[in-house]
């Protein structure tokens, strides 16, 4: 399995080296069974996060040919709608650095992104997942319309707005799509990720040598539908 991160400008950089990390142990442990590499939209470059300039390297271009899975990340910065804080309240240094999550997720969609998102969400012998926002930037292209998801707890009104049924639960599995709740969901997601393509016996050892206990629930878009409790 060939996994593609992709970075976009303002990524948050949490949700992108915690399941590269994983992943990365997860092809050691299976003699090569993963792989994983960072990429953007627009191919090799230097790509700044959104916390504090931080910025990691994009090695290639987004290659459906290769990518058996692509991830896609959130974004970092500040918290609400841009209104939320008066203008003469911030400093000329915070608004290059900081800016509102909203804006930075809404400026992948002008970009090549979501293009390619969809040729991926598109084409069957692909998988899509994402950590925190990332589903909110495939949700904003729409693409998501149906389809069973969840984000950070800040974000699952927004989801439901597009159009997706928004889930309250760690990981939801919708089948080519595999979505992580909140920053931290990443290190599970990865785990998960292992576990369901390569076996839980790799999951469990790279679990292990993280020392991370995987929490909360991974949902699955499938079984009877419970009764209202």
């Amino acid at each position: 399995m060939h996994v593609q991160v992709v970075l976009f400008d303002g990524f948050d950089p949490l949700d992108v080296i915690a399941p590269y990390e994983v992943l990365y142990a997860g092809g050691s442990a299976s003699d090569g069974a993963v792989t994983v590499e960072l990429v953007s939209a627009e191919g090799p470059r230097d790509v700044v996060s959104g916390t504090g300039g931080l910025a990691l390297r994009a090695a290639g271009a987004v290659d459906l040919q290769r990518a058996d899975l692509l991830l896609v990340p959130g974004a970092s910065g500040r918290v609400g709608e841009p209104g939320d804080v008066p203008e003469d309240e911030i400093g000329a240094g915070e608004r290059q650095q900081d800016e509102f999550i909203p804006v930075l997720l809404g400026r992948t969609l002008t970009t090549e992104l979501p293009a390619l998102l969809r040729q991926a969400m598109d084409d069957p012998d692909t998988t899509v997942a994402t950590v925190c926002g990332g589903s909110l930037v495939l949700a904003l292209a729409g693409l998501l319309e149906g389809r069973h998801a969840t984000t950070h707890h800040l974000g699952l009104d927004l989801l439901d707005a597009t159009g997706a049924h928004a889930v309250r639960a760690r990981i939801v599995d919708d089948g080519d799509l595999i979505t992580g709740a909140g920053v931290t969901s990443g290190l599970d997601l990865g785990l998960y990720l292992l576990e369901r393509e390569v076996g839980p016996r790799v999951a469990h050892a790279v679990e292990e040598l993280f020392a991370h206990e995987r929490r909360g629930t991974v949902w699955p878009a499938k079984g009877p539908v419970p009764s209202t409790l």
